[in-house]
């Protein structure tokens, strides 16, 4: 065999060996950009794969909604001194006459301990069944007085509670004291009374305040509340405050400095906030061409994005980003990562062609050093 035959020779088993060793499936990070790609809906897979721009942006900068109904904002504040059921009271009647239906001239007639029942009424005799929750002391006194007035002249009553808390509220959760607290003069809207437990005890800027009132419940960020006074709502005795961290959280995937399930840790979370709060592009192996965003899309949102208007139900969506590109960073950058998220970044695709050539020099090192060998021990 000529000189030039067997260079040529040596070439073809070099590219055969380096096909057989890149078929072994060499270690990698995860699929190649032209395997998730083969997964398009183009090409009779399940996904539609969508390069980011402006109006992709647009489309999904979708955040959870939270606030509360006019229902929680129309409500008036209460005062300190209102009266709920369980309460009790103590309540002591003057006449005006020597024979009174209750009592006699300058004598007090003293109802001790007469409790609010868990309807929120009370009896007095000759007055009947009177509305006592939700009214204050001296609301109730002018009732009472109003319904003897018919029966004894210029009746005078004085009313007071004995025991009880009141109107409370119960505040649990991510707050630094849980309890329950009485509805007071200082603290009769949420804001106050979230500062007299302590305020939240999670990082404000993913702290959720939710409340709950009967059989309605409202809930919002506790950072809006210092930009929507109208969220500063009057609480209500009976009401369940509930601080909680806020749960949502996305997956990193591929040549990222980490890869884990991470929280949220702002109220709204953009890719390239995602991707540095995982520690950045590895940049030894990572293609920036090649950052994916993996998401289940509701159709609403995935018939706005690929202008269309047939799609039902949930749809598998691939977002690519071009961190490359002129506008690339901006988009990443404007682009709003939401809950459930998987972001995944490839391999450069030189890193796959390296991994291949020292395998194949590790290989020809070896099968040399057992020629070697085999030499050494026929010699």
């Amino acid at each position: 065999m000529t000189k030039m035959g067997r260079t040529i020779a040596r070439r073809a088993a070099l590219f055969a060996l380096a096909g057989a060793v890149a078929a072994c499936g060499l270690p990698r990070v995860g699929p190649s950009k032209s395997e998730i790609y083969a997964g398009s809906v183009e090409r009779q897979g399940d996904a539609f794969i969508v390069s980011v721009n402006d109006r992709v942006t647009r489309a999904t900068a979708v955040v959870p909604a939270l606030g509360f109904s006019e229902k929680f904002q129309n409500a008036s504040v209460v005062g300190s001194d209102t009266i709920r059921a369980g309460d009790t009271l103590g309540i002591a009647i003057w006449e005006n006459v020597e024979d009174g239906i209750l009592t006699t001239a300058g004598a007090p007639a003293s109802l001790d301990e007469v409790q609010v029942d868990g309807s929120g009424y009370i009896f007095i005799p000759y007055a009947g069944r009177i509305r006592a929750a939700g009214n204050s002391p001296e609301a109730i006194r002018r009732i009472v007085t109003e319904k003897l007035a018919s029966q004894t002249p210029d009746p005078q009553v004085m009313v007071r509670r004995l025991a009880g808390d009141g109107s409370t509220v119960t505040l649990t959760g991510a707050i630094a004291g849980q309890g329950v607290y009485p509805i007071e003069r200082p603290t009769r809207t949420l804001n106050a009374m979230l500062a007299r437990a302590g305020g939240v005890a999670v990082s404000s800027e993913i702290a959720k305040v939710k409340i709950i009132r009967g059989d309605q419940t409202g809930e919002i960020w506790f950072e809006d509340l210092f930009h929507d006074p109208k969220l500063d709502i009057a609480l209500r005795g009976g009401d369940r405050i509930l601080v909680e961290e806020d749960s949502r959280s996305y997956t990193a995937l591929g040549a990222t400095g980490a890869q884990n399930r991470v929280k949220f840790d702002t109220k709204t979370l953009s890719a390239i906030e995602a991707i540095a709060q995982v520690g950045g592009l590895q940049s030894a192996i990572a293609d920036p061409t090649g950052v994916f965003v993996f998401r289940n899309e509701a159709a609403e949102i995935a018939n706005q994005v690929l202008g269309r208007t047939d799609l039902i139900g949930a749809q598998r969506m691939v977002y690519v980003l071009n961190l490359t590109e002129p506008n690339g960073m901006f988009m990443a950058r404007d682009f709003v990562i939401r809950d459930g998220d998987t972001v995944y970044v490839t391999e450069a695709p030189y890193v796959q062609w390296t991994k291949v050539l020292s395998a194949i020099t590790g290989s020809l090192s070896s099968a040399g050093s057992i020629t070697s060998l085999a030499n050494s021990v026929g010699g």
